[in-house]
């Protein structure tokens, strides 16, 4: 190995100096030259202070100078114990060489192929393999308070913000370059072991650490046999790996001597309770003995109660978007066994169909690679994501809870084995019913152990062993989060489910087990948007849902409809004038007056009543082959005032009847283009007008809807009224400060004549927000109905039929 560092001579000073003075350069240009981000090496370089080798060969280059002549001669002496280095070192290098090669073909083979849970065959790591983040803050270590973790109002609820990691993360490779010794943390199925097989591999090929001779063991292996044959050396079971490639105990030393070896040790948490010592006294000698290598240990994060010496903490983030699309990309090629263009395709849609609204909770499971995989398996199954989701997040639970350890031979030591898997299953849902019903998604530590110790007490009346009762519910905690991964640490002492989709299935699967109190309490929550999941899985999972959706109909009514005294109710003819403004004309709705005094509160329920009695009305005017519900909902929207968030707003129609999707030259067609036409009108001003009237007379080119009908020659000729749109701005301008307002009253008073529609709904900003709430809560039960829920065929029907009607006749 060549002297580290160099220093200038007296005489090499002088002539550097000189040289530096014809350039004409700074020290920091002449630092830039070189490549240095700071002068304080050009800076000792011109004071005859040592300075890395190659820095100063760099300035010498770039003064034109011969470094020999410019640095201190080496001595004798010097120059025989560098080219000793020298020799030493080209040994060694050939050493590193000969054993690479040697062990190539095993590392390929231990390393080289991933086994996926029900996947048949190995899938080869790089055509599956997908770059991992690593945050450098661990998450359970941070100093939040749960208010920075769920920092938003019912109303703003974002599943998809609840306790997001806003550290930026670095990319795996580059985590190791930085850290010689790394402990890497994850939660189960977060990519741990193949990160280390990467790494494994990687250095194999050459492309990562190509001077080092990479060693990939899994503890648990070691561990077993270690206790099978009574000897925990790790060194030596090093040396039996090597051996078998034909590389002797002598030649593992001299390379661990020497710091040319990447050790990969996989699964600390996975080793079995009684060698957990041993194995960790194990590592901490061969690491302390051989400090020049690099060693990396993965581990889950909550089993990591051991701090190494000199190892730099880290953990694998979760998947972002970038990382889900590679990850998809490459599975519907490589595991699924299409082709390039076809897997590619897949992969496509099954992005496409994870973005959708519905689908965001399988979103949020997909952020970790073992249920991004199991997403992905379901998909290229059956084309698309299973409409009964529950079902796939029952799979996701089983993966956490069992199969996960068993596919990996891991037998783990269980703190609390005498729970059977029912009771861990009930332990979970109890958590997680009382948490989300108070709006907890995130918990204290102390606030946890509680709620398992009071689990506990409920078990005395079943057989159970009573040493369960003994359990600490700390260490019980410990194995949630350890083993399963279900419950997770996400700041010092606060808790959450890993995915709030867990605790929404986790609190449905409480509600389906108890009674019909728990069924009228979640129906009580109907308009709460975080509910909103929790009312789709407990459809899916009770055996009959008729209960559910009758009591959520009735709930949706009651949404515009609240019983009155008869004396109280309002003038009908009286509301309706206020209602639709004043514009009634022969083609509105046929009302009973009374004359009894208007109440507030009757008076809102009653105009709610009234619109939906106009807009069941109205759906029957018209001639369409779609379900009457349908229509209905088509035409809410319509009535809705423009400026409301849902006016014009047709998924709801689209969800009870798809066929209306086809709607092109039909009625609907019609109004749907008439009530834009006015929404244009409405929305323009003086000083708008020359750049929009042209949208304006674009919105109103409607024969080909308007043809043969009524209402198609009055059309045509308060279309003529309208100047030429060639006038100048100021012309324009003008005419519609004048006649705008006039013109528009005009249209629509042609739409309510001729088509019953333009009608303008005063409603205040309440009576809106409960057509809102109506909207939402009636989307929320077609959603239910569309679930694939076991529901009677004739409450389905009944419900159906009954979607956008008014309580009762008006």
């Amino acid at each position: 190995m060549a002297k580290r560092s160099l220093q200038a001579s007296a005489q090499g000073i002088k002539k550097a100096k000189q040289a530096f003075l014809r350039t004409g350069w700074t020290q920091e240009y002449l630092a830039a030259e070189v490549g240095i981000e700071t002068r304080q090496p050009i800076w000792k370089f011109f004071a005859g202070k040592p300075i890395d080798r190659n820095i100063f060969t760099e300035i010498c280059f770039r003064l034109d100078l011969d470094p020999e002549q410019i640095a201190v001669p080496l001595q004798d002496a010097e120059l025989e114990a560098e080219e000793k280095v020298q020799d030493i070192s080209s040994e060694i290098d050939a050493l590193v060489t000969k054993v690479r090669k040697a062990r190539f073909d095993q590392i390929q083979h231990q390393c080289g192929t991933l086994r996926l849970l029900d996947i048949a065959r190995p899938i080869n790591l790089d055509d599956l393999y997908v770059e991992v983040n690593i945050l450098e803050e661990i998450t359970s270590q941070r100093w939040l308070e749960i208010s920075d973790l769920q920092g938003f109002q019912p109303e703003q609820f974002d599943r998809l913000g609840l306790g997001k990691v806003r550290q930026e993360g670095v990319l795996g490779l580059e985590a190791v370059e930085r850290y010689a010794k790394l402990m890497v943390l994850g939660k189960p199925g977060a990519g741990k072991t193949t990160f280390l097989q990467y790494l494994a591999i990687h250095c194999n090929q050459g492309a990562f650490q190509a001077n080092q001779v990479p060693v990939f063991i899994r503890l648990n292996n070691f561990a077993e046999d270690a206790l099978d044959e009574d000897k925990f050396s790790l060194l030596d079971y090093i040396n039996q790996k090597f051996s078998s490639s034909g590389v002797s105990a002598q030649e593992v030393e001299t390379l661990l001597h020497h710091g040319r070896v990447l050790m990969l040790l996989d699964g600390l948490d996975e080793v079995p309770e009684a060698a957990s010592d041993e194995v960790i006294k194990q590592i901490r000698k061969l690491s302390e003995k051989y400090y020049k290598n690099k060693l990396i240990i993965t581990c889950r994060l909550a089993a990591s109660e051991y701090r190494f010496q000199g190892f730099t903490e880290v953990e694998i983030a979760d998947f972002k978007p970038a990382q889900i699309e590679n990850f998809a990309k490459k599975w519907f090629v490589a595991v699924a066994r299409n082709s390039p263009e076809l897997g590619l395709k897949k992969a496509s849609l099954f992005l496409e169909q994870m973005e959708l609204p519905q689908n965001q909770p399988i979103r949020e499971l997909a952020a970790t690679p073992i249920l991004l995989n199991l997403t992905c398996l379901v998909f290229q199954t059956k084309g698309n994501f299973p409409t009964k989701r529950s079902d796939l997040y029952k799979q996701g639970l089983d993966l956490m809870l069992i199969r996960w350890d068993e596919a990996r031979g891991i037998k783990r030591d269980d703190v609390y084995r005498n729970l059977s898997l029912p009771h861990k299953l009930q332990l979970l849902t109890q958590i997680a019913a009382i948490t989300f019903e108070k709006g907890d998604y995130f918990f204290e530590e102390n606030t946890l152990q509680l709620l398992i110790a009071d689990y506990f007490r409920t078990l005395t009346s079943d057989r159970v062993d009573s040493s369960v009762f003994e359990l600490d519910s700390a260490a019980v905690l410990k194995s949630i989060e350890t083993q399963h991964g279900l419950l997770v640490e996400r700041a010092r002492q606060i808790y959450s489910f890993s995915h709030l989709t867990f605790q929404e299935y986790f609190t449905a699967r409480s509600i389906v087990a108890s009674s019909e109190v728990s069924l009228q309490q979640l129906v009580s929550h109907l308009t709460e948007q975080r509910w909103r999941e929790v009312f789709l899985l407990t459809a899916q999972m009770l055996p009959n849902a008729d209960r559910l959706l009758q009591l959520m109909k009735q709930q949706v009514d009651a949404l515009v409809f609240a019983p009155t005294v008869d004396s109280n109710r309002p003038s009908l003819v009286a509301l309706e004038e206020l209602a639709i403004g004043g514009h009634r004309t022969s083609e509105s709705l046929p009302l009973q007056a009374s004359s009894a005094p208007v109440s507030p509160i009757a008076a809102s329920d009653e105009t709610l009543q009234l619109f939906l009695s106009y807009t069941a009305q109205k759906s029957i005017e018209v001639n369409t082959p779609y379900k009457p519900a349908a229509v209905r909902a088509f035409y809410f929207s319509l009535a809705l005032p423009p400026e409301h968030r849902l006016a014009h707003d047709q998924g709801l129609a689209l969800l009870i009847d798809r066929k209306l999707a086809a709607e092109q030259d039909g009625e609907l067609a019609l109004d749907l283009a008439l009530t834009h036409a006015l929404g244009v009108a409405l929305a323009l001003t003086p000083e708008l007008v020359y750049e929009r009237f042209s949208a304006l007379r674009l919105a109103l080119d409607l024969n080909p809807l308007t043809k043969g009908k009524p209402i198609h020659d009055p059309l045509e000729q308060l279309k003529n009224q309208l100047p030429n749109p060639d006038e100048d701005q100021e012309t324009l301008k003008q005419w519609w400060q004048i006649n705008g307002s006039t013109w528009t009253s005009q249209l629509r008073t042609l739409m309510i004549q001729h088509r019953n529609i333009g009608h303008e709904w005063l409603l205040c900003e309440t009576l809106q927000q409960r057509l809102e709430q109506y909207s939402n809560a009636n989307k929320l039960l077609v959603d239910c109905l569309n679930s694939n829920c076991q529901l009677t065929p004739i409450i389905q029907q009944e419900i159906e039929e009954t979607l956008f009607l008014p309580i009762r006749p008006i």
